[in-house]
């Protein structure tokens, strides 16, 4: 895993290199002090050798402007690739999310995505940033450190560097508890962050239904475990930091009074002495370094670990190097087609679909009705390839539809829902979702066939007004011939209306109405219908229920047959009775 964060180091060799470069130099000139420290205590004012002593103060004056520059471009620059590094993460991990099936999303909570795309990442950059500089003046600081107190005392800087050993005893001893906590907090955020994002979208409805408490008391849940996991996280920290001060503070004593003992018999100098204490000091804020470089690497290899948890799903199948589909007349064929949802067959999971065969010729209107679950929606998400087919094939226009590539099968597929997603721009921009490269005119054409264009001129800054987060300005008929014009904008070849009027009111579903029997002029068409008078003159209706197919024909006929569909057309006008 580390070799594979190191990879994203490669465009920035040149900022990693002056970062380390000056992070040398910073290592290079706190190993310098107590070196000259102990010359002038020494040598030059025992003997008043005055030149000597303002030279190296004014060199080292010099120095610390130098190193003042250096912290800057360590700070500056080295920031500087952390968030470069982060936006080529941010960006590779979006890719990916747009190549994923369907079936990811089903499984993974909005809020607990964003986390991992937001709070892993910047964990992750603090790393890249800090992480080598950090290492790299660690190593640098104590390999200096005892080769020059090697040439004072030998002896001294054994007892010293003794220590060592059991600094790194205790990273590793504390080290699986603190990966441990860390790991139960990002899922614990991740957790709390998809209920509150739930809550916010659901208020209307919590508030329709007076369920405010009911809410307050599942966030109280998710705010309690996840105070929990990072008092666990803390509690490891605490553990951790104490051992290792400790630690230091014990390397502090016995430098101290090793230095102190050496040199009550002479074995060192006064200067010796003083220089013995700086290189510790030096040494201990090394190991203070560390401390931080250990937090820092288990949160930020947490954050990366759960990044690479995207990046190594797979993606959407498609073929290597598939053609792209030819413009198409519609003709689809649905051949010996089962499906479930759990991708592995009849077996494990329940069948949506079983070994289902049906022929929808170009041009050709075709409702799809059912009892709820009966497999119809599932149905049409197979054209574009929501869903692959868990056995049989698809073909449109006689060529199977896994065999070419993704997006020249979807670009010729339409689809208006029952539920219709506006993202928070214009009305402009939404329209033009259909086809991205539409002039305004094309635009305004589309929102007219759609029956939009006059509501959109009353609104005060006309096509660009903004619509409000997923179009909560919006009434659900608004809504729905906004996708309606979008589709009109697409002009695809294929339309599918996922019981696009189902849940509008009858005055509004005329309108609609009107507007969708324009859309499926000259197209291929399926349409899922939970109002059966919708589609009285669809061209065939197909009737499925869990076991496949019951029906199929005209209104006429299927009445004439006296079956389920006659039963379902019954019952619903009896209601509406």
């Amino acid at each position: 895993m580390l070799r594979r964060l190191l990879t994203y180091f490669k465009p920035y060799k040149g900022l990693l290199a002056l970062d380390l470069v000056c992070a040398f130099l910073l290592a290079g000139f706190d190993l310098f002090y107590p070196t000259i420290t102990g010359k002038i205590i020494d040598i030059y004012i025992p003997r008043q050798m005055l030149q000597q002593l303002v030279f190296w103060l004014c060199a080292l004056l010099g120095l610390y402007l130098l190193k003042a520059v250096c912290k800057y471009v360590v700070t500056f620059y080295g920031h500087a690739m952390g968030v470069r590094i982060q936006t080529d993460m941010r960006r590779q991990v979006f890719q990916k999310l747009q190549e994923l099936p369907f079936s990811y999303f089903d499984k993974n909570k909005t809020g607990v995505i964003m986390s991992r795309i937001v709070g892993d990442l910047q964990d992750i950059s603090e790393l890249t940033h800090h992480g080598p500089e950090e290492l790299f003046i660690t190593a640098v600081t104590l390999t200096g450190s005892f080769l020059i107190l090697s040439r004072s005392s030998l002896p001294l800087t054994l007892i010293i560097f003794a220590f060592i050993p059991a600094i790194v005893a205790a990273a590793g001893w504390k080290k699986r508890k603190m990966n441990r906590a860390f790991a139960l907090m990002r899922r614990t955020v991740g957790e709390m962050n998809a209920d509150l994002e739930s809550s916010i979208a659901g208020i209307r409805v919590s508030r329709a239904f007076t369920g405010e408490e009911h809410e307050s008391g599942r966030f109280e849940h998710a705010n309690q475990t996840y105070r929990q996991s990072r008092e666990y996280g803390y509690r490891a920290m605490g553990e951790y930091y104490t051992l290792l001060y400790l630690l230091t503070d014990l390397l502090y004593w016995a430098t101290l009074a090793g230095a102190a003992v050496f040199t009550f018999y002479g074995s060192i100098t006064p200067g010796m002495l003083v220089q013995y204490i700086l290189y510790v000091s030096l040494f201990m804020n090394s190991t203070k370094r560390l401390v931080d470089f250990a937090e820092m690497y288990e949160m930020g290899m947490t954050g990366f670990a759960r990044f690479l948890e995207i990046l190594d799903c797979d993606s959407e199948r498609e073929l290597p190097g598939a053609p792209a589909l030819p413009p198409v007349r519609g003709e689809i064929a649905f051949q010996n087609v089962s499906f479930s949802y759990e991708g592995e067959g009849e077996e494990d999971g329940k069948a949506v679909l079983r070994h289902l065969n049906l022929t929808v010729e170009a041009g050709q209107k075709v409702a799809v009705v059912g009892p709820s679950g009966s497999g119809k929606t599932t149905l049409c998400h197979l054209v574009p390839r929501f869903y692959d087919t868990t056995e049989g094939q698809i073909l449109v226009d006689g060529r199977d539809i896994t065999q070419v590539s993704l997006p020249s099968l979807r670009r010729q597929v339409g689809i208006v829902q029952q539920d219709v997603f506006l993202f928070p721009g214009s009305f402009r921009e939404n329209i033009a979702y259909g086809r991205f490269d539409a002039t305004p005119e094309e635009i305004e054409d589309a929102a007219r066939r759609a029956n939009i264009h006059d509501f959109i001129l009353t609104q005060p800054q006309g096509y660009e007004t903004l619509v409000g987060e997923r179009g909560v300005r919006l009434s659900g008929g608004q809504k729905q011939r906004i996708a309606i014009a979008r589709v009109f904008l697409k002009n695809p070849a294929i339309l599918i209306l996922d019981e696009a009027t189902s849940a509008l009111d009858n005055t509004t579903e005329l309108l609609i109405q009107e507007a969708l029997d324009e859309l499926c002029k000259g197209r291929t068409t399926l349409v899922v219908a939970h109002r059966l008078s919708t589609i009285k003159g669809a061209d065939k209706i197909v009737v499925l229920t869990e076991e496949g197919i019951q029906e199929e024909g005209t209104h006429q006929q299927l009445l004439e047959r006296d079956g389920l569909y006659t039963r379902l057309y019954n019952s619903q006008f009896a209601a509406q009775g």
